[in-house]
């Protein structure tokens, strides 16, 4: 069989396999009260996003499995029908509705001004996420130099580091604002395949891998976002220092603000509070991974340093205008991440306004983006994005220069006041 019969067998295979949300029923009626393993699909318009789901029959506990991640579903609620699954911190529900083969139901997102409403369904586990049986002819281990396409026909820098054991790969995609956290799926054929549900995204990853070894592939999120993009095995691939994207404009060299935080009462880097502490200020929202992940790593470095002058406060950027909705999901967010520092409703998270309430910056270029203060009130340092647990050696890496940095400030004496 030649190479492009081949890629037209295993085309056709991946398309009847993954464009269908649903799976052929099955005469065997499921037993909901002894089934704990869901093979879960999500219908995106274009393309099926399989993950698996662990629930409790009796509703005690939930959560969805990407790779090494086990997202923790916060609050799940029985209906007549079946359940609903509770993302607090990320405003998003699932709602499962008991059938036959096992459940009906829907993902909604909420999004900026809108939501997202995807169909899915839930079977039994059969110990896949993508393919029965997959047989992979290419090896996708290793790190790629990638570019994301744009519309306008730019190029977004990001690195790939996937890990292939067997058919079975993982991994994830490091951008300069961030990454795309676990990702987890198969290799079949010379076809990539990879996905994640963290209850804040559903994103599906496909490619196929040319002759001359580089990637060609998309990238779907949710219902309104598909991508094109390309990659080329590289071991030297990096980003840009994320500590030279965002910056003061020039004459600055101080942050000024004044939020209110969660019960409404205005809080400024000028209260007592601050003065002569190590301040890190973390600019964020409850509905982005990424920030959820800086929140529960910064909640572990508050209560190792607070007692050594540090202190830190969150700065939120909702997807809505009304102040007791932004507050109520930095609520859920400080429970979740058992969060002890200030919490303050900055703004909505739309980066151009995000920026005109910190007109000091440069720019918004992510959240999180992390500021570092001095005893003296000095910006020191801004770290644009955040490489999470997802990256593996790179959030090492992180966390490494960052504890550097912290407790180099941490050691300096207060400046002295000039006459």
């Amino acid at each position: 069989m030649t190479k492009i019969l081949k890629g037209l067998v295993t085309g056709l295979l991946l398309f009847l396999l993954l464009s269908c949300s649903r799976e052929p029923a099955t005469e065997k009626t499921v037993d909901h009260s002894a089934t704990k393993k869901w093979h879960v699909t999500i219908q995106l318009p274009e393309i099926a996003l399989p993950v698996l789901m662990h629930l409790e029959p009796d509703g005690s506990g939930a959560w969805f499995e990407n790779a090494v991640e086990h997202v923790q579903v916060p609050d799940v609620r029985a209906t007549d029908q079946g359940w609903i699954l509770r993302f607090p911190a990320f405003n998003n529900t699932i709602t499962l509705n008991r059938t036959q083969q096992g459940f009906e139901g829907q993902l909604t997102l909420v999004k900026r001004g809108y939501e997202q409403t995807m169909p899915l369904i839930a079977i039994p586990d059969k110990g896949y996420r993508f393919l029965p049986d997959p047989e992979p002819q290419a090896d996708f281990t290793g790190r790629w130099e990638v570019g994301f396409i744009e519309k306008d026909g730019t190029v977004g820098q990001a690195v790939g580091e996937f890990d292939q054991q067997g058919s079975r790969v993982s991994g994830t995609f490091l951008t300069p604002t961030g990454d795309y956290r676990f990702l987890a799926g198969d290799a079949h054929g010379d076809t990539l395949l990879l996905s994640t549900f963290d209850g804040a995204h559903a994103f599906v990853f496909k490619a196929v891998m040319l002759e001359d070894g580089s990637l060609k592939g998309d990238f779907w999120s949710g219902t309104k976002w598909h991508q094109p993009w390309t990659a080329e095995r590289n071991y030297e691939a990096q980003l840009p220092d994320a500590y030279t994207l965002t910056y003061l404009k020039e004459g600055y060299e101080r942050l000024e603000f004044q939020f209110p935080d969660l019960s409404g009462q205005p809080v400024s880097l000028l209260d007592d509070k601050y003065q002569g502490k190590v301040v890190l200020v973390s600019l964020a929202g409850s509905w982005c991974p990424n920030c959820a992940d800086e929140m529960e790593f910064l909640s572990g470095v508050y209560q190792q340093y607070r007692d050594q002058g540090l202190e830190i406060i969150c700065l939120l950027y909702e997807h809505f205008e009304d102040f007791e909705l932004a507050a109520a999901q930095g609520v859920a967010l400080e429970e979740k991440h058992d969060i002890d520092f200030d919490i303050l409703v900055a703004g909505t998270s739309d980066k151009t306004k995000a920026a005109e309430t910190l007109p000091m910056l440069n720019q918004v270029l992510a959240f999180p983006t992390l500021i570092f203060i001095d005893r003296g009130g000095n910006v020191r340092g801004i770290h644009t994005g955040f490489a999470g647990p997802g990256t593996g050696r790179y959030f090492a890496e992180f966390k490494e220069k960052f504890t550097a940095e912290l407790e180099r400030l941490l050691a300096e004496d207060m400046p002295i006041a000039g006459p």
